[in-house]
Parts: structure tokens; sequence; C-alpha cells
């Protein structure tokens, strides 16, 4: 909501150049990521220990990687409608407020050490995050006005809010609490920070004023009963697509093919050339996004079981669980975003900044160059026990995160641009559908690298089998990410200024 300047309408006041509100944002989403996280980080190994020990460990570790897959496209996958809900329904801070409360209560059913039921709790994760994930960026975009510079920078702050909760959540659950416990109790701790992002989302309204406030007309709690009585109704159909991978696949184009058409056919019924080119650039970013996450998202899975079986873990002066990995990239996030968020005014200052096209086609080289620096690994450093060295599964998630940082936290703030304001939250929904459709492809890619194509035994969780699939990702990084920079004039051309 906007006043007739077309400035958010927030409390007055900033904190280092930003609005208060951006963080008490920051602060939510720390907790939320702390509790996505730390669950993330053992719950690939949690499954193939627990639900399929049965099979040799490549088996184990593909059904595993697969679980993993069908999870964490599904967390993604029901941005769509929490947008949608959150832009016509509930409004944004109630859709995060019940959506928290939604996912805490999975996680920790995720303590019951029984398929079903294990599978029940990551299905109320999945409820609730729809409701979460998309509409706490949205708001992130409403404390600054169309036009203000700050915007990409304060998206980066926010960003670095998110890796702060990722950079402690597996240390926390997995190294700490998994390792001497159990990765049962990784999850409990998971849940905790979950309650904890309720919590600080009571004491975010004062200072969020009306942003993210019901519809007028809308104040009353009863659509906010009904909302979250459909989201339960919801998850014994998302606990059958957690069990059936195949139909997910197919559900996940059915509604990425929707949602291309329904911005073509919103940008066409506004005749405004404008917009419609806007939205054709979105869709275009939204393919590279996708790309992007196939690859980058191979971290909790074939990586986690690379690091866990092929990476030699004695640095010398101490042995790293091989869990503190998921931990890496939120530390690079860390120690780079403030340079990255200084950076991109400093370019821009100088009419050097790479347009947003531009930007992306750089996190795509990036991503795959980290995958050559593992085949590489691979090919000419194993030591006599067939380990590669721990520092250059490090450098690949430095060039990961340097990749991430040039297209995730810029793509969140296009968005919010490209988008008309009305359909702001749908849009946010798309671009997290987006990367549902990256989480289902990694984790088909996962099965492959980390369980040996076809399942085989002979084939099983053998590094050259990691070296053959992660070729293939380093190829496929370095073509797509080559043609968005050559074809960036023209897909800038479609923004029409929106930098």
């Amino acid at each position: 909501m906007s006043n007739e300047l077309g400035k958010p309408d927030i409390p007055a006041g900033e904190i280092l150049g930003h609005p208060k509100a951006l963080w008490q944002l920051f602060n939510i989403e720390l907790w939320e990521r702390f509790a996505y996280y730390g669950m993330r980080a053992v719950l690939a190994p949690y499954v193939a220990i627990v639900f399929f020990s049965h099979l040799n460990s490549g088996e184990a570790n593909a059904q595993a990687s697969l679980v993993y897959g069908g999870y964490t496209a599904l967390v993604y996958a029901t941005g769509i409608v929490g947008g949608y809900i959150a832009d016509r329904v509930l409004g944004y801070q109630r859709s995060i407020l019940l959506g928290a409360l939604i996912m805490a209560s999975g996680l920790f059913m995720l303590l019951i050490p029984e398929m079903k039921m294990f599978l029940v709790g990551l299905a109320l994760i999945v409820a609730g995050n729809g409701l979460f994930k998309p509409n706490i960026s949205t708001m992130v975009g409403q404390l600054y006005a169309p036009d203000d510079i700050r915007r990409d920078s304060g998206f980066t702050i926010f960003y670095m809010g998110i890796n702060l909760g990722a950079l402690a959540a597996p240390l926390v659950t997995a190294t700490w609490i998994g390792a001497k416990y159990g990765y049962q109790w990784g999850f409990f701790a998971a849940g905790i920070g979950m309650l904890l992002s309720t919590l600080f989302l009571e004491f975010a309204k004062k200072s969020l004023g009306r942003v993210g406030l019901p519809p007028e007309g809308d104040e009353g709690w009863g659509k906010f009963f009904a909302v979250g009585a459909g989201a339960l109704v919801a998850v014994p159909v998302i606990y059958f697509l957690l069990s059936e991978s195949v139909i997910l696949g197919y559900i996940l184009v059915i509604i990425m093919i929707g949602l291309v058409i329904y911005f073509v056919a919103s940008g066409i019924k506004s005749r405004d050339k404008v917009q419609l080119h806007r939205y054709i650039a979105m869709l275009i970013l939204f393919l590279a996004n996708a790309i992007f996450w196939s690859l980058f998202e191979q971290a909790g899975s074939s990586m986690n079981f690379l690091a866990k079986d092929f990476v030699d873990l004695d640095t010398g002066l101490f042995t790293i669980h091989f869990a503190a990995f998921q931990s890496v990239n939120p530390l690079f996030i860390l120690l780079l975003a403030p340079l990255f968020a200084m950076l991109w005014p400093w370019l821009e200052k100088r009419k050097l900044n790479p347009s947003i096209p531009r930007k992306f086609g750089l996190g795509l080289v990036q991503v795959g160059f980290g995958f050559f620096i593992l085949v590489f690994a691979i090919n000419n450093m194993q030591n006599t026990a067939g380990l590669i060295p721990w520092f250059m599964l490090m450098l690949c998630y430095f060039f990961h995160t340097t990749g991430e940082l040039c297209l995730s936290p810029i793509g969140l703030s296009m968005v919010t641009k490209l988008a008309a304001p009305k359909e702001v939250g749908l849009a946010m929904g798309g671009w997290f559908l987006s990367i549902a459709m990256a989480q289902y492809i990694a984790g088909i890619i996962a099965a492959v690298a980390s369980g040996g194509e076809g399942g085989h035994a002979e084939a099983a969780s053998s590094i050259s089998q990691y070296a053959t699939v992660y070729w293939q990702l380093f190829i496929l990084g370095l073509v797509f990410g080559g043609a968005y920079l050559l074809l960036a004039p023209k897909f800038d051309k479609l923004m029409h200024g929106v930098k």
C-alpha cells in the first residue's frame, strides 16, 4: 500500500540507510531459513539410513535423492498458491503467520521414525512454506518505492539474513545435535527455529505499519482459519505427490505452462505493450533461474553424499563432519554479500553495472565452473584411498556462491519490478515455481550422480559416476550462461528500462 507520492506506507525511520522494517523481516527470515536448512542438512542422509538401509548404499542414496528432490520441489511449487492467497485473501502478514505455524507442526512430526508419518510431516512443511516463502520476499519489495535505488541493496541485505540462518543451521542440527544425539533431534531443533520465526513476526508488526495487512474489508479472522483448513485438506494431496515423483513431474510442467499462458494473456489483456514485454522478459529469466538451481541444488543431495563418501575430511588440524559443508555456501554469502551490495551501486555510478540478464548469464557460467573444479579434482587429485581434497569442494562452493549472488537476490528484486503491482505476489510465486522445477530436476540428477545410472550396483556410488554427471553440468552452465550473455541486449529491450 502506498501514499499519493508512490512511497511505501510504512512508519518513518531508518537503520543503516534502509527502512527499519527491513531488519525485522531479516530476523524473521533468518529463523525460518534456520529451520529449513537445518532439516535439509540431515534430510537426505537420514532418509537413506533410516528408510532405505535394506538397499546397497548407492541405491539408498538414489532413493533418498528422489525423496529430497520431490520435497524441495513441492516446497517451492506451493509458493504460487501462497502468493495468490496473500494478494487476494489474507494479506502478507497473516499468510506468513499461518505458514509458520503449519511448518513448525510438520518439523516436529519428522521426529517419528516411520515412513508414512515422516511423509505427512514433510507434507505439512510444504503446505506451510507455500504461505510463507514468497510473501516475505514480496514484503521486502513493498518497503521501497518503485524507483528507489536502494532496492537491490535491500534485497541483498535480506539475502544475508537468509544465509545467516543457513550458516548456523547445519552446524547446530547436523554436526552437533544430529551427530551427537541422532539426526531426528536435528529436526526438533529446526522446529524450535520455526517457532522463533513466528515469535519475531509478532514483534515486527509495529515497524511494518500497513505493509502486508489484509485487504480492506477482510480484517476479520474467518478467512485465516478457512485458509488454514484448506492447507490441512491439501496435506493428503501433497503426501501422494511425495510418494509419486513421476506424477509430480508432470504436474509441475503443467502448472509452469499454465503460468506462462497466464502472464502472457495478462500482458495482452492489459493492452500495455510495455507490460507484455516485461512479462516475456520475466519468463525468460525464470528459465535461467530454473537451470541455475538445477545445478546449484546438488548441494543438499549429491554433493552431500560426495562429501560423506569421497572427500578427505581430515584437514591436518581437525576432521570435518561431512554435513558442515552445508554451511560453506552461506558462510561465503555472508562474507561476499556486503561486497556485492556495494559493487552494484559502484558500477552503476560508472555506467558499468551489468544488466539483469547479464548477471544471470554470469551466474550460470560460475555455477557450471564449480562443477569443473570437482571434475578436475576427481580426475587428478584422488589420494590412495580414492578421496579428493576437502578444499576443492570448498572452492566449488565458492564459485557456486558468487554465481548465486549474481542471480538470486537480483532475481527477487527483478520480479517486484517487472510484474504489475496487482500481480507481484503471483509473480513471486512463479519465481519460486521455476525453482521448484529446478529442485525436481536436481533430485533426478542427484539420483544418477550419487546412486549410479539405473541403480546398478557396480556403478552405484562410484566417484567416476560423479565426474561424468558433473562434467555434463559444467557444459550445461557454460552453454546457457554464454547464451544469456550473448542475447542480453535483446532481453534488455524487453525490460524497457528496468535495471
